[in-house]
């Protein structure tokens, strides 16, 4: 598998561009694929550390291609208050729910329009979580699959794509040892999605939702993603994703804001 090397870089110079409405793209779902009917919303009544959520990454192609290897993968949260709460303070030695979140390559349960682009062969993990990556109110989640070379695949156009699950278990949301925030709202985005190949120069990054805007995030308790769109201000800076999260019954409010650097080799 090959490892979690980011850095930034610049693209051409630009105006502001709008998230794609058709494929190439990512979906990003609650309990299943976008074609399956994965939900936009998730609201939870905090009130059991039974159970689990599972967040659904997948994407669609415009074009056929050949010796898919894997997929890195970026998943920014971010809240509508000023800090990340303790109950979204997750993986990181010491963290308030080190243990709660996990990752999978299991199709989810019921899934009958996306297809697992390894066919069962893919392995994967989560590499880091990072809390406060660009403000006190952010995390970002980096996540890898990989296939041995014999195992290589060859994707089509106009399909849906499952690339991995991930789940958020409810442990230490009440009583003794319970983390604080798990009713407050957050705002998921899946940043960007790399489709690896033996070769780099045949990597292919989507920075954009398959199938319109919101198929590109995701809301938890009562947030809305506000304006998602990408802007490439020079060919010598980054392109940075925008955009706010707000609570949905009142996103006249104003704005957290969070711009994000989009991830180029």
């Amino acid at each position: 598998m090959r490892g979690f090397v980011f850095f930034f870089s610049a693209l051409a110079l630009a105006a502001p561009v709008l998230a794609a409405t058709t494929p190439p793209g990512v979906n990003i779902r609650w309990d299943n694929c976008y074609d399956d009917g994965g939900a936009l919303n998730k609201g939870f009544a905090c009130d059991t550390n039974l159970g689990s959520e599972r967040l659904v990454v997948s994407f669609v192609l415009d074009a056929d291609k050949s010796n898919v290897s894997g997929h890195e993968i970026v998943v920014d949260l971010t809240t509508t208050g000023p800090t990340l709460p303790s109950w979204w303070q997750l993986k990181s030695l010491g963290t308030c729910r080190q243990t709660s979140l996990g990752f999978s390559l299991g199709v989810p349960p019921g899934t009958a329009n996306c297809q697992d682009w390894a066919g069962g062969e893919a392995a994967g993990g989560i590499g880091a979580y990072t809390i406060g990556f660009a403000t006190p109110a952010t995390a970002r989640l980096l996540m890898a699959t990989a296939v041995p070379a014999s195992s290589y695949a060859t994707l089509s156009a106009g399909t849906e794509y499952f690339v991995t699950q991930v789940t958020i278990n409810h442990a230490k949301t009440v009583g003794t040892g319970a983390c604080a925030g798990c009713a407050e709202p957050v705002c998921i985005v899946l940043n960007n999605l790399n489709i690896t190949s033996p070769n780099i120069a045949e990597d292919l990054r989507l920075l954009k939702g398959a199938n319109g805007t919101d198929s590109q995030y995701v809301h938890w308790q009562g947030a809305l993603v506000q304006g998602l769109h990408i802007e490439c201000p020079s060919p010598f800076r980054p392109c940075v994703l925008l955009y706010g999260c707000v609570l949905a019954s009142t996103s006249a409010r104003s704005s957290t804001w969070a711009a994000v650097k989009a991830l180029y080799r």
